[in-house]
């Protein structure tokens, strides 16, 4: 099954999302709907144009729920962080909500893809993925 929305569409790479992350990201997309309807729209758009993959059947260098992920923004430092759902965050240990702008851009996208998103402070930057590791639970799941 094949999502997409035509303002997502154009310069955004083609992103990949298990069938459990693509539930659970629209039950959460829809919970934070009233309070906060520009994040969960934002990360709407994102799993609508996903195309979504059975589970267990995501490749190991796409970023899904728990994925620890290095990148690089702009032409800044390289950053490791783990996406996590919004309880789990932990922006001190390295552990990103997926409704933050980067957690959003990050989700569905494989080592060497690139993704322009804009900033809290409303900047475009550009994000590119350099490495994905995914959790030992999600191999064994």
């Amino acid at each position: 099954m094949t999502h997409s929305r035509s303002r997502a569409s154009g310069s955004k790479p083609p992103i990949i999302l298990s069938e459990d992350d693509y539930n659970r990201l629209s039950g959460l997309a829809a919970a934070v709907e009233d309070r906060q309807p520009l994040v969960a729209e934002e990360l709407q758009a994102e799993i609508d144009r996903a195309r979504v993959v059975a589970d267990g059947t995501v490749p190991a260098d796409v970023v899904q729920m728990g994925s620890t992920v290095e990148y690089q923004a702009n032409d800044g430092p390289t950053k490791r962080v783990t996406l996590v759902f919004p309880g789990d965050a932990d922006i001190a240990d390295g552990r990103i909500s997926i409704l933050t702008p980067i957690g959003t851009a990050l989700i569905g996208l494989s080592k060497g893809q690139s993704i322009h998103w804009t900033a809290r402070d409303g900047r475009t930057q550009r994000l590119t993925v350099l490495n994905v590791e995914q959790p030992a639970a999600r191999e064994t799941a």
